[in-house]
Parts: structure tokens; sequence; C-alpha cells
């Protein structure tokens, strides 16, 4: 495994990280604004890699020490003293508003690094939306267009989720008029 250095990529410490925690038998799944770094090719930046999970904090204290990451507070937030990056486990399970995903459902994404378990660009569109619809962001608007605009995206699946969660699909049709 690479050793993380002041010029380990996002997508790099992304795969250490993921990898790592599979090794030790934890499912996490990349989520949030990470993910759009990822899949927008870095026209946003993220300044963390939130890892969904529902594993202790004690065994993912233990499982990414190995690598150099250390919690000094308690959170489930790890610093690396060779990267401004830093890794956070928000609990989960994986959802997006009132719809939840089976982290064993989200397949692993081949990088140049190696796998990772990833979010898929689709439901990278989906949690942006729900992060625009119920925290009012809307820069996150603007991450679903360039995911979007960069992968292939099951609309229906956004609208059906849409609808489930009574959104105005409305706006789903104009971020899908916008990312053609």
């Amino acid at each position: 495994m690479a050793a993380i250095t002041e010029e380990t990529t996002l997508q790099e410490l992304a795969v250490i990280v993921s990898s790592t925690l599979e090794e030790a038998g934890i499912t996490a799944t990349l989520s949030g604004g990470a993910a759009v770094s990822i899949f927008s090719d870095n026209a946003y930046e993220s300044a963390d890699l939130d890892f969904i999970t529902s594993e202790r904090k004690k065994a993912l204290q233990a499982a990414i020490k190995v690598i150099g990451f250390t919690s000094g507070d308690g959170s489930r937030m790890f610093e690396h003293p060779n990267t401004d990056w830093y890794v956070e486990f928000p609990p989960g399970p994986l959802g997006f508003g009132d719809a939840y995903v089976d982290a064993k459902d989200i397949p692993l994404l081949s990088t140049q690094y190696g796998e990772l378990r990833i979010i898929t660009p689709t439901l990278s569109v989906i949690d942006r939306l729900a992060a625009f619809w119920y925290h009012f962001d809307r820069q996150t608007w603007d991450q679903a267009i360039e995911v979007a605009k960069r992968h292939p995206i099951d609309w229906e699946y956004v609208q059906d989720w849409a609808k489930n969660e009574r959104q105005d699909l409305k706006q789903v049709d104009e971020l899908r008029r916008l990312c053609e």
C-alpha cells in the first residue's frame, strides 16, 4: 500500500483508506463532497472524506491507525500529519433523505490506485439534491451539475427518489436539462 505523503491525491487517499477499512472487515462508503470531487474531476474540492459506516469508533480507530490517522478529540474525525484532508465517519446507515441503501450493494469502483467503495454518480447527484433541498445549500446544486455533466445518471431513479421525498420534480427536470 502506498504511503500517505503531501503529494497524495484525494482519490488516492480515498482508496488507501477504503482498502484499509475493507482489509479490516469494515464496510464504509465514501459519500458527500469527496465523491463529488472524484466524480467532477476536482471541479469541486472537498476538505474531507466522509465514509459512512455503522462501525464503532474503536474499530475504525484501530483500522486506520496503521496508516497514520489519529483522533485526539474523541470524535469520529481523524487527521494525518502528511495531508490536509481529514477523514470523518458519519454514522450509518447510508441514506439520502428517507431512502436508505445497503452499503454492501454499492459496487467497488476501480481506479488507477485500486478499488474504492464510493456511492455511484447517480447517488452522488441524489446526495447533492438532498443537501440542496434539506440544508438549503446552493453550492450542492452546482455540484450535482458537475457530476451529472461527466457521468451517465439514472434520471428515472432520481425522479422516483425525488417523488418519494415529495420534492419538486420540475427541479430534477431542470437539473437534467442543464446537464445534457
